[in-house]
């Protein structure tokens, strides 16, 4: 399918500007809507290209600058973390509510069909997916690797407002992760559970942490694979209202 891809600038509630990145199919008329989060490293290479292959699936995808009010533009190395940290630390999660309000607006502005938006992220990214699931009206919410949804020694965590979610989730976890523990994995899953809320959970026994990132050492391809087709169905099944139909990745 035919795409079609720039930035544009949001304008968020607080009074700051964001830039984002946005892929959408050159033709189709209101397709379905994602909101695409990025990892520690920005905007960067892969986060374009996700949201380029999520628009020739047929979906209007939007990448916001989640770091906009600290390093606009920032790209970062996979193997200079600490360059990172002062934006990661940056962060609230008022100000990213904030952002991912914009970029969802953004979507209903500019042609994304209103009750098909749905949202996707990697490592902080995916935590980023899980708080929209909280605040938007989403149809799904995707976390790859999400750290920080369970309390850990550097975040409170998302579990004590986990009623309040309003989606469907899939996540994906990589066993061989040693930045997400077990134990925090299953924190997730019990809080879940026992709020009653609907999700999938997939750890993929033999994938680290950032298997999905074809510019990372801890790339797997084989883990990638899997993780893609099943992306698609759960986007499939809940943008639609229906069950994915059996062909879905093959």
């Amino acid at each position: 399918m035919e795409t079609k891809s720039e930035y544009v600038t949001l304008k968020v509630s607080d009074g700051t500007t964001m830039r984002a990145w946005v892929a959408r199919p050159s033709t189709r008329a209101a397709p379905a809507g994602i909101l695409v989060f990025q990892e520690a490293f920005g905007v960067n290479a892969h986060i374009r290209d996700i949201a380029g292959r999520l628009a020739s699936e047929g979906y209007f995808a939007i990448a916001p600058e989640l770091f906009h009010r600290t390093g606009v533009g920032f790209e970062g190395r996979y193997d200079d973390f600490p360059s990172a940290m002062p934006h990661m630390r940056g962060l609230t999660d008022a100000g990213m509510e904030a952002d991912q309000r914009a970029a969802h607006d953004w979507l209903r502005a500019n042609g994304a069909a209103d009750s098909r938006i749905s949202a996707v992220g990697y490592c902080m990214g995916g935590r980023a997916a899980f708080l929209a699931a909280l605040t938007l009206p989403l149809a799904c919410g995707i976390s790859y690797y999400g750290g920080g949804i369970a309390p850990n020694v550097n975040n409170p965590g998302l579990l004590g407002r986990v009623r309040e979610l309003q989606a469907p989730m899939l996540f994906f976890w990589g066993g061989r992760d040693k930045h997400i523990t077990p134990d925090q994995i299953r924190a997730v899953t019990d809080a879940l559970r026992a709020a009653g809320k609907n999700f999938v959970n997939v750890e993929i026994s033999d994938a680290d942490h950032g298997f999905f990132c074809d510019a990372r050492a801890s790339y797997n391809p084989a883990a990638a694979a899997q993780a893609w087709p099943l992306t698609l169905a759960f986007l499939k099944t809940h943008q639609s209202g229906r069950p994915a139909s059996s062909s879905v990745g093959s």
